[in-house]
């Protein structure tokens, strides 16, 4: 099991990686290249670059919120019954 978890490990690490190696390029560097460039090609429109994160931070304290609340009442129906 110990070899299943490390390459799980790993997996998740490059791929974290991956991603903040493209979100910061993105964000960093594309907009001083040149518009008409080709790399920029390979990347979403900058609107994106606010768009995406602000999502999914919503989405995440959303979800958070949720549990914490069905937690919340599934403790106060067990509190009644004692």
């Amino acid at each position: 099991m110990e070899l299943a978890d490390k390459t799980v490990g790993f997996l998740l690490s490059v791929i974290s990686l991956s991603i903040f190696t493209y979100y910061t390029f993105w964000v960093v560097i594309l907009p001083f290249v040149d518009g008409d460039h080709f790399i920029h090609k390979y990347f979403l429109p900058q609107e994106y670059a606010i768009l995406i994160p602000v999502f999914a931070g919503v989405t995440l304290l959303s979800l958070i919120s949720a549990f914490i609340g069905y937690v919340m009442l599934k403790s106060k129906k067990k509190k009644k019954r004692a």
